[in-house]
């Protein structure tokens, strides 16, 4: 009978994910917290939450989708807004009639969001954990109520900016959609045969389509290079996955797509309002509509280098990862392009 790898004694699970390491070439802190990041999937995904809720970002593109090679230390999932306020979705589905309703929206979202949080979501965790056996602790964030933090013990140690902790971020202003069930596996896992008889935690997410994401963060580089003001550490990792994405088989897919595309735009016109350096409103359907801008240039353009250049040395990127200007060029290309063949 195999054992569970959560249930390992220290000394074994640290054995395992040395060997791990070796195998992989992959951090043994990352390959451990990568075990925690899917069994929060799985938790998530068989609860009966499951069918209103949708994984994305860029975990989901490393994990479900297996387009990028980076780490990915946050879960990002969508609760339906249409569960979370469906007396204001029910006329008018996920996008709101006017921008004073937005406000409206807006406001009920984050009131009702960390509230559901707090009653269903770190309690659906927290009984997960205790019915398994495992050992670690569920926490709101308390700067941001809507997102909860699993605290794992770990056993494998690493650089202090990785923390043992899987961020669990939580947003409720979209329905998620499209998206389609794909499953998810520890990377451990892939060398299972050489640890004798160890079972992993498992997923089947509901993972937002490669189309969404992909204009989810052209927009975000777009308004980027609009405003030349970065938001937060390792925002480069938009640009490492769109350059990802426009090399992968999904490219015709997702530039021609332009139903999704506006599906994008018209959601963030209405929930994420904008501004450029000289304050004048960001128009996303022009974005999408042949003036993308997703390439910085100067100051910009140095603020993004040395962000990337702090990820490569965190580890988060692949040792075998392009340079930065090597993925500038490619999303250069990738912006002529998805500007070229407008509908």
């Amino acid at each position: 009978m195999s054992e569970f790898v959560l249930h390992l004694s220290d000394a074994d699970r640290l054995e395992a994910l040395q060997l791990g390491a070796q195998e992989l070439g992959r951090p043994v802190n990352l390959l451990e917290k990568d075990l925690w990041v899917v069994w929060c999937l799985g938790a998530l995904f068989e609860s009966s939450f499951a069918p209103d809720l949708t994984f994305k970002g860029g975990t989901s593109l490393s994990k479900a989708h297996k387009l990028i090679t980076r780490f990915s230390e946050d879960v990002d999932i969508t609760f339906d807004i249409r569960k979370l306020i469906p007396e204001m979705t029910d006329k008018h589905g996920e996008i709101p009639p006017t921008q004073s309703q937005q406000r409206k929206w807006t406001d009920e979202v984050k009131a009702r969001l960390p509230r559901w949080v707090a009653k269903e979501m770190a309690p659906l965790l927290e009984e997960r954990l205790a019915a398994q056996g495992v050992s670690a602790a569920i926490e709101v964030d308390e700067e941001a109520p809507s997102n909860l933090r699993l605290h794992y013990p770990a056993v494998a140690q690493g650089p202090g900016y990785i923390k043992p902790a899987v961020l669990l971020e939580f947003g409720g202003r979209s329905t998620g959609e499209p998206h389609q069930p794909i499953e998810v596996r520890c990377d451990l896992e892939s060398i299972s045969d050489r640890l004798g008889g160890v079972s992993f935690p498992h997923a089947r997410p509901l993972v937002m389509n490669v189309v969404r994401t992909f204009w989810e963060k052209a927009t975000a580089a777009h308004v980027y290079c609009k405003q030349n003001r970065l938001r937060g550490e390792r925002y480069a990792r938009h640009w490492y996955d769109l350059a990802a994405i426009y090399q992968s088989m999904h490219c015709d897919q997702v530039l021609v797509d332009r139903v999704v595309a506006k599906r994008v735009a018209d959601h963030k016109s209405m929930f994420f309002v904008e501004k450029d350096a000289a304050g004048i409103k960001i128009n996303y359907h022009a974005a999408i509509a042949g003036a993308l801008h997703i390439v910085p240039e100067g100051e910009g353009r140095q603020t993004l280098e040395a962000d990337y250049a702090a990820m490569m040395g965190e580890g988060i990127l692949p040792e075998d990862a392009p340079s930065f200007d090597g993925v500038m060029a490619v999303c250069a290309t990738l912006q002529d392009e998805a500007n070229t063949l407008v509908a």
